[in-house]
């Protein structure tokens, strides 16, 4: 069975916990493969560098989570732990701890949530929601 092929698949609850973890784990391997090449991550706060829509898979990999792991202290990473995942056809709601250290050295701990649409195996679209107050004390210095 392909890359793609297994992507298609798996159930959309399987979909999202998966590229999460990925997340954490740095596996961009897995994080290509679960994101559909035309997938938008938004995130709605406009108080963050990192606020608004990203558009596109490779931007996506590129820019937003790209840049997120230089938010973080070298060689300590994020950890991601999926705390709850509830499905309902294309729709998938799961929730989760990031939890880190700064690239400024101060400890990172945020509960956030994540609204995702799976098609045909990939995810098309990421909605998400933290705690933007502690990410712009703690991350970026705001």
């Amino acid at each position: 069975m392909t890359t793609s092929t297994a992507a298609q698949a798996a159930a959309p609850k399987t979909v999202v916990t998966r590229f999460l973890e990925a997340i954490g784990a740095g596996d961009l391997e897995t994080l290509t493969n679960s994101l559909s090449p035309e997938a938008s991550w938004v995130y709605p706060s406009k108080d963050l560098p990192i606020s608004g829509t990203w558009q596109g898979r490779d931007t996506i990999l590129g820019d937003l989570l790209a840049t997120a792991g230089d938010l973080f202290a070298p060689g300590t990473g994020l950890t991601i732990t999926v705390t709850s995942v509830v499905a309902e056809g294309e729709t998938v709601v799961a929730e989760w701890t990031a939890t880190g250290t700064s690239a400024g050295g101060r400890p990172y701990e945020n509960r956030g949530a994540g609204v995702c649409t799976v098609r045909d195996g990939l995810i098309t679209e990421i909605r998400e929601y933290s705690d933007t107050h502690h990410m712009g004390r703690t991350l970026f210095g705001l």
